[in-house]
């Protein structure tokens, strides 16, 4: 199937009134200057214009950007600047016949240039607001905003991060990243009844933040701000690099790094603890008890994959196997329930075309499937999980993996290595070519289709499974920011470039590794939503399940997570530094974040009543609900996903550890790097999180064992006290990156 190159250049889409009063006030020198400050080698002209207040940054020769700070409409303007106080770059009080403005500009200039415009207004009366403009234009060396040439490479998806990254062909100015902080807005989505949905992009020209405003969303009711209540319009994170990447791989890693700096400036939440152990026993019982869970056929044991919902399926089947084996295995002994799964597994392979197929052999027509249909990442996926439980020793999932690669192999030549949406088993005619852009087909597959056939090549030594895996990677090649399909198929993606690297000592693909996590982080939110039943769970650095999903899912988020740990282990000091930051922050977030997927962790009314895309939901079970989204719909709409019930293994063996002969076991909501046992009760621990990010620890008591006293000392020697303690538990906050000593009496 053939997918289309991303654009490399960008035409003006005609010309917006907006641009030309820019053009005309920049040209004729109108503009009263207010203030000025240098932002690194940048310099930064704050001028009053008719209507608008504008941050002008300039590098000298070679273009630069418009800020449009405020938007004024009377255009009759006072402005005040304030005292300037320790961090501030210059701090402006702007009053009009509307209302005030306060305008606060704060610089980093160390390493990439980042500059943050917070904005608040206080309304004089009661105010509706109809439109407010776009905030930002790239400008030429003449500061012509028409004159420069360049291209967006990516922009907000949905209620993801309000983000746009884009880069300059002309002039040599570089590459921008803008993030527009959403969380810092909810009071004015909640006071004007909006959601950000799509508000940070445009067409150049004329790009940046365009507010949501009642009007513009058709709001029924009307809707104002209230006089003399402030209220944060806008706050702007804009990060500059000198140099604009030249190739695909190039742009992904600046677009991280300069992701992980505008991460930096941002106000984090807090994370919590969450007892992941509990709940994964609480997950056992309920497989092994809960009818709507469970099915016989043939003689065997199936999980379904919603509770009364669908019917038994390979890649439900052997997810929950696999998170059961890695609970064995961090228990210290198999559970029988694993076994019992894997008994009956044989019964999805078809012989004649020695294959897994999706359904056993009793679902077809009459159930409303289609048996023949293969959905093209469903094919990988068990055979991920296959080779996950082979190499740890399963010779029967060897054999059945090793069965069945032949076919997968041969449907990934047939397709060139561009999978299509859906085919036919036989003949692999393709059913639904391409998503619903109409551009791409299932983008990620390559990604999934390298791991396995890595996998495949640590159980044999064959080198055709590395030249099979190299193809693949090489043919994702140039998709850009259109890489990701699906979140989980992604960050497989980026873990099978990073185990192509340590094979080939290709630098290409630890490169190629960051095309496929840019594309995981623009899918991010990046913000803490309160807009609806958002405000009863978390948002903060979700990934939506897919290119275009409107909400974050468990299974995608819980497989996201089980990749990065890999992707880390497998990782050097080669590896960038933001993206070391940004990826373990996504871990640190989601052991709290994922909380809230279960229904017993929300009320009622955050759930969907009635009828639901399958299945049932039954509040009683701990099973996560499949769908949460930003924009504070209800949860639950897709239904309740047993599926995805592996999260709570996955989560706890990888947070929670034992510590011999201690009466407690170590959390950690970063990745431990390595361990060591120096005294009888001392415990050296590494962690390589985010240079500037803080890692919590808890001791958390086991049953029938108290809490003995505890200290951690740096590796500088800094003693950390315990910022919370009661009698099951003792909270530190250490620093994410280096080592620290536990100690305990």
């Amino acid at each position: 199937m053939h997918q289309a190159k991303a654009k490399t250049d960008t035409k003006l889409v005609g010309i917006s009134p907006y641009v030309l009063s820019l053009r005309e006030e920049l040209r004729t020198g109108s503009m009263k200057r207010h203030g000025q400050f240098e932002l690194g080698d940048l310099d930064v002209e704050v001028c009053q214009g008719r209507d608008s207040v504008w941050a002008i940054i300039r590098r000298e020769g070679q273009g630069g950007l418009a800020l449009r700070a405020a938007s004024v409409p009377n255009g009759d303007i006072q402005v005040r600047k304030r005292k300037r106080e320790e961090g501030v770059a210059l701090e402006l009080e702007i009053e009009s016949v509307i209302g005030s403005h306060s305008i606060c500009f704060t610089t980093s200039s160390a390493d990439l240039h980042r500059l943050l415009a917070q904005v608040t207004f206080t309304p004089t009366m009661d105010m509706r607001i109809p439109f407010i403009p776009r905030d930002l234009y790239p400008l030429d060396e003449n500061d012509d905003p028409i004159g420069a040439t360049g291209n967006v490479e990516a922009a907000q998806r949905g209620h993801n991060s309000g983000l746009l990254y884009f880069r300059f062909d002309k002039p040599a100015f570089g590459s921008v990243l803008y993030f527009q902080d959403l969380t810092v807005l909810n009071p004015y989505f909640l006071a004007t009844h909006t959601t950000p949905y799509g508000v940070v992009g445009g067409e150049w020209p004329e790009l940046g933040y365009l507010p949501p405003t009642p009007e513009s969303q058709s709001v029924p009711d009307p809707v104002t701000l209230r006089a003399g209540e402030e209220v944060t319009l806008s706050k702007p994170i804009i990060v500059v690099r000198d140099w604009a990447g030249d190739t695909e791989q190039e742009m992904a890693r600046q677009f991280l790094q300069m992701l992980g700096t505008a991460y930096a400036a941002l106000e984090q939440p807090k994370s919590e603890y969450r007892d992941w152990v509990d709940r994964a026993e609480r997950t056992i019982r309920d497989l092994q008890t809960a009818p709507q869970a469970r099915r016989k056929e043939y003689g065997h044991l199936y999980v379904m994959p919603y509770p009364d919902g669908e019917y038994p399926d390979v890649m439900v089947q052997l997810s929950v196997a696999q998170a059961l084996h890695e609970w064995g295995v961090w228990k210290g002994e198999p559970h029988p329930l694993e076994a019992e799964l894997l008994a009956g597994i044989e019964k999805f392979y078809d012989k004649k075309f020695k294959t897994l197929r999706r359904y056993l052999p009793n679902v077809g027509e009459e159930q409303g499937k289609d048996p023949d249909a293969v959905d093209s990442w469903y094919l990988y996926h068990p055979m991920l999980n296959l080779g996950r439980l082979a190499l740890d020793g399963d010779e029967r999932c060897r054999d059945l993996l090793l069965s069945s690669i032949d076919y997968g192999i041969k449907a990934a030549q047939h397709f060139d290595y561009a999978w299509p949406i859906m085919y036919k088993l036989q003949d692999f005619s393709v059913i639904q070519e391409a998503r619903g852009d109409e551009r791409f087909g299932q983008t990620d597959v390559g990604g999934i289709y390298a791991y396995v056939m890595l996998q495949c090549f640590e159980l044999t030594g064959e080198d055709r499974f590395v030249q099979e895996a190299r193809k693949a990677i090489d043919k994702a090649k140039e998709l850009r920011f259109d890489l990701l399909y699906q979140a989980n198929l992604t960050v497989w993606g980026a873990v099978a470039c990073m185990r192509l690297w340590r094979i080939t000592d290709d630098q290409s693909y630890l490169d190629q590794s960051y095309s496929y996590l840019a594309g995981c982080f623009h899918n991010a939110i990046i913000w803490e939503s309160q807009l609806g039943t958002a405000r009863h769970f978390k948002t903060f650095l979700g990934v939506t399940c897919l290119h275009d999903a409107p909400y974050m899912a468990m299974y995608e988020c819980f497989e996201s997570f089980a990749g990065f740990d890999e992707y880390l282990r497998q990782s050097g000091p080669q590896l960038e530094p933001a993206v070391r930051l940004m990826v373990s922050e996504y871990c640190r977030y989601v052991l709290d974040r994922a909380w809230f997927y279960y229904p017993d962790a929300l009320p009622p009314e955050a759930i969907q009543e009635g009828d639901h895309q399958s299945g049932v939901i039954n509040r009683e079970l701990s099973f996560p609900l499949e769908d949460l989204y930003p924009d504070g719909q209800p949860a639950g709409q897709v239904g309740q996903e047993i599926y995805g019930c592996g999260a709570a293994f996955a989560f706890a063996t990888r947070s929670h550890h034992d510590v011999e002969d201690a009466p407690f076991r170590l959390y950690c909501n970063y990745f431990i790097g390595a361990s060591e046992r120096t005294g009888e009760r001392a415990l050296s621990i590494q962690l390589d999180g985010g240079e500037s990010c803080f890692a919590d620890v808890s001791l958390v008591r086991l049953k029938r064992k108290q809490l003995p006293e505890a200290a951690i000392i740096t590796s500088g020697g800094d003693k950390i006290r315990p910022y919370a303690s009661s009698e099951d538990r003792i909270d530190f906050r250490v620093p994410a990156s280096g080592r620290f000593i536990l100690t305990w009496e």
